[in-house]
This record gives structure tokens, C-alpha cells and sequence, in this order.
């Protein structure tokens, strides 16, 4: 890197690698460990670090079977995709209403403060309740898990959209109202498409919160026969061990459909987080 004279920023050179480092190592460590057998693992430091003797498939094969993979992988898909879904039509439409009336409404203004303080509440505090409702209300099921992820990201996404709308100029809403147009119909045909940006920036958020959760389908589906990939993923940890080649097997795999899904929407998400994806 360097600055307008020419001259190499070196302390900003050496924060980039490090930062690269902290990346590029993992990544690394996982890969090798995927295509290794379990007789190349060693207790020594080269032994793990070194590359496989022979590059194989074997482990993605035995991975893929131990979680049912295209099972579970169909069940994190709804899971996730139903959502992202919800959470941008629901909580954008939150955000909205909230975050152009808690200006000069101190009720919506408290509405948005006691939605946003959500966030602060820990889901152990939540597990055992909603385990029993969720069992009595019978949405011990992917639907259950569902409706819950709306809720719990529902915080942080209001939060985002009504921060972002700041940067939406009013006069847009008020030149169609004075055409004729509804609330309902501003939003809809307006407001909503000039926050595509945001849309993304929510979408990826809360995909990968989603995607990599285990804690929420572990409690509310414990006994309905469902997994999703992270739960399978489970399998490979037992009460005497890990099977550490099996699982960075299967973690690869389940990081695929997550990257591709980040990869198209990353414009959109980096325009969304420059252009007031926080007040």
C-alpha cells in the first residue's frame, strides 16, 4: 500500500497480512485436513501442515453419506431461504413504518427502541420456553424454526433498514402522495426498490446467521427426524473423539452454497454497507 507520495504505508502493509493471515491459515488448515486420511494425521506441527499424499475424494464421498447430505442440505435450503424471505418483506416493512414515524412520534419512537433492545437478549434466557410452546403450539418443525429466526434477527434487520431509509430522501414519498398514491403503494413501488442494497446487505447477514446456526433446530426439532447440516454435522463428534478429516470434509461442502449466494449479491452488499447500512 501506498500513500500519495509514493512512499509504502508499512504499517498498514503488515496489518493487511496479518489480517490475510487470519484468513488465508484457517482456509488452508481446512482444505488439507479434508483431503487428508486419517493415518497422515500426526501429533506433530508438520504433519498437519503438510499437504496429502494423495489428493482423494474419499472423504467428501464418506462425509456425504455419515449426514444424509442432500437431505440436509434441502432442509438448511427451505430453512434458509424461507427466511431471508420473510425477514426482508416483514422487516423491511418494519423498518419503514418505524423509521420514518420515530422522528416525531415518541410512541413509535419507544416501538423501535423495545424492538431494537431485542438484540441484547440472549437465546439461553429464551430456549426452555419456547421449546415448550413451540412443542404445545405443534411447530417443533422446520416451520416452527422458521418463525422464530424472524423474530430473533428481526432486531438487528429493523434496526438496518431504518437506518439506511435516512438516506432516502422524503421528498420522493411526499411527490407521490401529492400524484395519488397510497402509503401501501409508495413503499411498495418506490421505497422498496431504492433499498435493493440493503436488501442484499439483510439477505447475506441473515443467511449466514441462519446457515451455520445449530443451537435453535437443535432444541425446537430434537426428536422430529430432521436435520439440517449443521446438526448432521454433529455425527462426527463423539463422546472419545473427532473425526477431524470427515468434518472439514463436510464443512467444505456446506461453505459452498453460502459462498456462491455471497458472490452474487456482493455488489449489492457493499453499496448497502457504505450507504448507511448504520446511522
Amino acid at each position: 500500500m501506498k500513500t500519495r507520495k509514493g512512499k509504502v504505508n508499512t504499517p498498514a502493509m503488515i496489518l493487511l497480512i496479518l489480517g490475510l493471515s487470519t484468513i488465508a491459515f484457517p482456509l488452508y488448515m481446512t482444505i488439507v485436513i479434508a483431503f487428508k486420511q486419517p493415518s497422515e494425521m500426526t501429533n506433530s506441527i508438520s504433519g498437519i501442515l503438510s499437504l496429502p499424499q494423495n489428493w482423494s475424494l474419499d472423504n467428501f464421498r464418506e462425509a456425504m453419506r455419515v449426514t444424509d447430505f442432500w437431505h440436509s442440505l434441502g432442509n438448511s435450503l427451505v430453512i434458509t431461504v424461507c427466511t431471508v424471505v420473510l425477514a426482508v418483506l416483514i422487516h423491511s416493512l418494519m423498518g419503514f413504518a418505524l423509521g420514518r414515524s420515530k422522528a416525531g412520534n415518541k410512541f413509535y419512537g419507544f416501538v423501535y427502541l423495545f424492538i431494537v433492545s431485542g438484540m441484547f437478549v440472549p437465546f439461553a434466557i429464551l430456549m426452555m420456553p419456547l421449546a415448550k410452546q413451540t412443542a404445545e403450539m405443534h411447530l417443533a418443525n422446520w416451520v416452527g424454526v422458521v418463525l422464530l429466526y424472524v423474530v430473533f434477527y428481526m432486531p438487528m434487520n429493523v434496526m438496518l433498514y431504518a437506518g439506511y431509509l435516512v438516506n432516502v430522501p422524503l421528498a420522493l414519498e411526499e411527490a407521490a402522495t401529492v400524484d395519488g398514491a397510497t402509503t401501501w403503494r409508495t413503499y411498495w413501488k418506490i421505497v422498496f426498490p431504492i433499498m435493493k442494497p440493503m436488501h442484499a446487505t439483510v439477505a447475506i447477514i441473515t443467511a449466514l446467521a441462519v446457515w451455520n446456526d445449530v443451537m435453535t433446530p437443535l432444541v425446537i426439532m430434537a426428536g422430529s427426524g430432521q436435520n439440517t447440516l449443521p446438526l448432521a454435522q454433529l455425527n462426527f463428534q463423539t463422546q472419545f473423539g473427532t473425526n477431524y478429516n470427515l468434518a472439514f470434509a463436510s464443512y467444505l461442502l456446506s461453505l459452498i452454497p453460502v459462498l456462491i449466494f455471497y458472490l452474487i449479491c456482493q455488489k449489492q452488499i457493499l453499496n448497502g454497507m457504505v450507504n448507511g447500512a448504520v446511522k
